[in-house]
Formats: C-alpha cells, structure tokens, sequence
C-alpha cells in the first residue's frame, strides 16, 4: 500500500471500478497459473525491519520524517507511528551464505538510521512494544503525516462507528477504550518473506500454518505494554484488536478480524486465498488503476496486480501470501508478520533461519497437512505460544509436547536438513541456529524483559523501572 497514492472509495462509480479490477487481477492470477507463468526458482528471502525512535530519556521521540530526510536512502520508510521507522531490505536468492549477507546489510543500513537519529539526539531501540510507550503516545498526534495513514484510520473508524476496545489479559489486565487504530503503531516486528514454488504453494502456506505456535514461542519479545505484564507477544492480541473494523454488535456477522490467524486450512489454488479474502473484507480504499491486468498477459507483459495487492496491503494474516515481479517474472511468497523486532540483529536472522529451516525441511510426512490434523489444534498453538512463550505445551501430531522438546529434539533438526537442502554454508547454519538452541536453554527476549522489570521495581518507581529497562535493552 505504501507504492500507491490512494483515495477513499467514495461513490458507486469508484468502487464499481475498484470491483472490476481486482475482479480482473484474480482472473489474470488463474491465467498465469494456468500458462506457467510464475518463477518456480531460483527461490528467494527478504525482510523488512521496523524500529522505534526514543529520546535520552528512553521515551518515544516523534520524529520519524525528520530522521527519514537525514537519512536519505531508499531502503527507509516511514510507519502509522511517528516514532517508528522500516527498513525494506534487498532481496537475497537463498543459497551460500545469504543470511549473512542480509544480516550485513540490515546492520550497516541501522547504523546508518543511527547516525542520522543521533544528529536529532535520538537513538533507535529494536523490540516488539517499546515499553517505554504511555497512552499519551498513541493519540492521533502522533500519527504520521501522510494521507495514507490518516485515510486508512478514517475508513476503518467510519466502518465501525464505535470506539476500539481493547481488552488483553495476562498477569496483569489492560482494558481501555480508544478513539482510532494508532494502537497499531505500538507494534514493531521483523517481517520475512520466503518465496515458495507456486505448484505446491497451498500445501506449504498450510505447513506455514502449522508451525506458526513453535516458531513463535521462542522469538517472543513484547511481554509490556503500558506498564503492564500481559502476554509473551502481546502484540498478536494488541494488533489483533486495533485494527479491527468489527462493531461489537456485528461479530458473528463477520467472524474474523482483519488481523487473524485464519479460520480453516486452505485448500484449492492461491487464488482462492485470494477470493476468501476479498469476499470476506470489504475494501475501503482505492488507487488510480491505468491498465487492464489480463489485457497485459495477453500482450505477453506481466501485471502488478495493483487492485489486489491494494486490498492485501488492508488485510493482515500472520502469515500473508504476496505477489510480486522480479525481472519482469511474477512470483508467490509468503511473508511471516508475527515475529517481533529485536533484541538484536543477530536473533532476528537467527529467527528468520529457524523458520525458513523449518519450511524447508518438512518431513514428506506432513504433505498434505490439512488431512491429517485438526485447524483448530493448530491456531490453539498460536495463541498460546502468544501467551505463555517458552512455556508453552504444545499439541504436536496427536499428543502434548513441551516446547523446550519440540524444539530441541524435532524442529531445529529439521532446520538444519532444510538449510543444507537449499545449499545455505555450514558456517551460517550451525553459528544462527545455535543462537536458538541457546534460548531452548537459556531465556529469550520476553523472559527477559519481565525478569529485570519486575527486578526494577523493588528500586524504582514503576516509570522509572520502565525507562532503566529501556535503556538496558538499547545497551
């Protein structure tokens, strides 16, 4: 959605047009189906990393557009939040030592976003909920200033006509109202991409599936929010309901939120997790479309899709399917939006290696996943892993499996035989996914946030605990 300059859906005229593109882009999706069209390799990753701005006080600082101009590099963006920015890093074919490479890239473009914050005395911290953030931080002043953001706030605000009530209970209990989706903005993660095969793409957007709860237990890293301890990665419950354009009253109308885990396994071909959700989210934004997308395959030119991709940039499933072009060639990816940012470079790449592992090394025993287990076990994983992180217990192929031993003894195994399947360096795989095997055994980010704050306040004042923390973290 950041590539287009978008407009409401105003009048009958626009959304009758809007209709008849996206209408068009899934028939022109079947069509280079059909044709074998698509890139079958080589295969490739991707990632896109977002970053908080504090003060030399550890608090939020919004001054994103100020830092971006400093910057002044392509790869940087900004976020709904004005004290957060993105970095969209270069695509990697995956092979050799890519993961490295990214790594390299993602460390020397932060310094960069570091020496141009600190011209502002601003610093950068990576963390999933900067827990330094109050409800004064999330107010429509602090959105930033592009129409994008405020017409997307808008449309969502008209669409349910009543206030956002957030409820999210752990340890402690947050429950507020507010009055727009900048309850979004709290949220900072490490977005990966893997582009997959498009013949046996379903199969494996399932497998994605499927693994989402393990993966996740261990990466978790926002245990805080306002103060307050409430789940492992809260923001799969915070971005869940910030965004969400269901009035309270109309639930059972339309069953999922825009963000969602997802309700069934997919089946069929990727255009039909395409029409699901097109027929179950309604489009409230639109873009000025100059070409008719199945006009261009006939002409032997590849499409953008942009209708489509338009109304995917306005739904967000933890694990997304994506289209897009390289080299004139389109492609299928799957783009992995629960893993939070930080703490560091290192467990980023390390996260992002044990889930591609993961994908890769699936054992021929799970093709097909969506015949031999029950969805609702699956998304039962998520959200536990959500709430309880390394604690999790985990029913894994027909029994409870703790996640320390799930880990251990059948998913870092097969990570390492994907890795080695798609040729990545012994060097890279052994020194990444040691980093994992060290949090099995040692503590990850949210266990470690909520360990020294409670560790804090037998010291400091509450907010006090929370700026010392902060300021840890950036160490």
């Amino acid at each position: 959605m950041g590539d287009l300059n978008v407009s409401k859906l105003k009048t009958k005229k626009d959304r009758a047009n809007y209709i008849h593109h996206i209408l068009n882009d899934i028939k022109a999706l079947d069509l280079m189906i059909e044709r074998g069209m698509f890139e079958e390799g080589p295969l490739r990753i991707g990632a896109e990393q977002e970053f908080c701005l504090v003060n030399e006080n550890f608090l939020p600082e919004s001054k994103s557009i100020e830092v971006l101009k400093v910057i002044d590099d392509p790869h940087f963006t900004t976020e709904i939040s004005n004290y957060n920015l993105e970095i969209n890093l270069d695509v990697f074919e995956l092979k050799n030592d890519c993961f490295s490479k990214l790594h390299h890239q993602l460390d020397d473009l932060l310094e960069k976003a570091k020496k141009a914050a600190a011209k502002k005395g601003i610093n950068l911290v990576l963390t999933g909920i900067l827990p330094s953030l109050s409800v004064n931080n999330v107010g429509e002043q602090n959105m930033t200033d592009i129409e994008r953001y405020s017409l997307l706030n808008e449309a969502i605000k008209s669409h349910r006509k009543q206030s956002f009530n957030i409820h999210i209970k752990g340890v402690d209990e947050l429950n507020l109202l507010h009055d727009s989706v900048m309850l979004e903005g709290c949220n900072t993660s490490f977005q990966m991409h893997l582009q997959l095969n498009p013949k046996d793409f379903v199969d494996n957007y399932n497998w994605a599936q499927a693994i989402a709860g393990p993966i996740l237990s261990i990466c978790t890293n926002s245990p805080v929010l306002f103060g307050k301890e409430l789940w492992k990665e809260t923001r799969i419950a915070l971005f869940t309901q910030s965004v969400d354009t269901r009035a309270n009253s109309y639930l059972l109308n339309e069953k999922q939120s825009r963000v969602s885990f997802g309700s069934k396994w997919q089946t069929g071909t990727v255009t039909d997790i395409f029409k699901d959700n097109i027929s179950r989210f309604r489009s409230f934004i639109t873009t000025g479309f100059t070409k008719d997308s199945v006009d261009m395959i006939n002409n032997n030119e590849t499409p953008k899709l942009s209708a489509l991709g338009l109304h995917n940039g306005t739904v967000y499933p933890w694990n997304r399917v994506c289209y897009g072009t390289i080299n004139g060639k389109p492609n299928l990816r799957i783009e992995n939006r629960y893993i939070p940012s930080g703490p560091t470079t290192t467990d980023e790449i390390a996260n992002m290696m044990f889930w591609v592992g993961v994908m890769l090394g699936k054992p021929k025993k799970y093709n097909n996943i969506h015949t031999l287990w029950d969805f609702k076990d699956v998304k039962t994983n998520f959200f536990n892993a959500a709430r309880y992180g390394m604690a999790t217990q985990f029913y894994w192929n027909g029994s409870f499996i703790s996640s320390h031993k799930l880990i251990l003894n059948v998913l870092l195994p097969m990570a390492y035989k994907g890795l080695y399947s798609a040729g990545i360096t012994p060097k890279d795989t052994e020194y990444y996914l040691k980093v994992i095997k060290d949090r099995v055994e040692g503590t990850n980010g949210s266990e470690w946030i909520i360990r020294n704050y409670r560790q804090l306040q037998k010291t400091y004042r509450p907010f006090e605990a929370i700026q010392v923390l902060t300021a840890n973290m950036y160490k």
